[in-house]
């Protein structure tokens, strides 16, 4: 589930982007989920462990805040194909930086699980012609950095924030997303823009679902598969949104050949690997 939801969010980011800025549709994102998760926070006030606020803050700006950004600018030069690839390069970071900052011993079995997904990846990002783009490193380098970020949030929630409800950490993270978000979003010519665009409607209603779905939604289920089985695992669930992103491309009439099935492969096995 949560590899179609997200494997969907980069056609919404596009989507997005046809009529608002990248600053526009990312803090628009942010705020729809955040107040979203308000009534959440409200019910819930008096049970939040404050004293960790810290946590939720990193977990907010590193799994949300900061990639929205990073993926939105990122869209203005890559296919959203191309960027729901490279997101599968968020299991490696992980597995790195739960070994460097928080002393993670991991199995064996995690190495070769982590190392099949990753070769199924850079088999579709270099040989599966998913795109007709030219490539952009320096678009590509935003998607690896937002791809770090994700690594410390699902670290953060595993180590410091396993024992709190997944609506009531999603929730509390986005809270210290909120304020910001909605001073950046008015800040801008956003109004105008909505008035003035042709296709501004549509832009907003896929960023407006964008938020829902692929932040809210997705946000909370995230966070529970990562409490129920551990970070690693729970950012492996990546790997599986390059297949969706794919299958929407061969629906919007892109190329499809046997390397994407090789690399797929390849990854599915990767994922399947890591629980042992």
């Amino acid at each position: 589930m949560l590899g179609l939801i997200w494997g969907c969010s980069f056609i919404l980011i596009k989507r997005g982007l046809l009529s608002f800025t990248p600053v526009q549709v990312a803090s628009l994102r942010i705020a729809v989920a955040a107040i979203a998760f308000l009534p959440f926070t409200i019910f819930h006030w008096k049970k939040i462990d404050w004293s960790r606020w810290h946590h939720f803050a990193i977990v907010g700006l590193a799994g949300s805040g900061v990639p929205a950004f990073l993926f939105s600018f990122a869209q203005l030069h890559i296919d959203s194909t191309v960027s729901g690839i490279l997101n599968s390069l968020t299991p490696l970071f992980t597995f790195l930086v739960g070994i460097w900052l928080y002393g993670n011993k991991p199995s064996p079995s995690r190495f070769i699980g982590v190392g099949l997904g990753l070769l199924g990846a850079a088999c579709l990002v270099f040989f599966g012609k998913t795109t007709g783009q030219d490539s952009h490193i320096g678009s590509a380098m935003l998607i690896v950095l937002a791809t770090m970020c994700y690594a410390i949030s699902v670290n953060t929630v595993k180590t410091h924030l396993s024992d709190i409800n997944p609506i009531v950490l999603s929730s509390v993270a986005f809270q210290f997303l909120s304020i910001p978000a909605l001073g950046i979003l008015f800040y801008t010519d956003f109004q105008e823009m909505l008035q003035t665009k042709p296709d501004a409607i549509v832009s907003l209603g896929s960023i407006v679902v964008l938020g829902l779905m692929g932040t809210f939604l997705a946000s909370i289920l995230f966070f529970d598969l990562v409490q129920k089985t551990d970070a690693l695992f729970g950012s492996m669930t990546t790997y599986i949104i390059p297949i969706t992103a794919i299958m929407l491309g061969i629906w919007d009439g892109e190329h499809f050949t046997l390397l994407h099935v090789f690399g797929m492969s390849f990854i599915l096995l990767g994922v399947y690997i890591s629980r042992k």
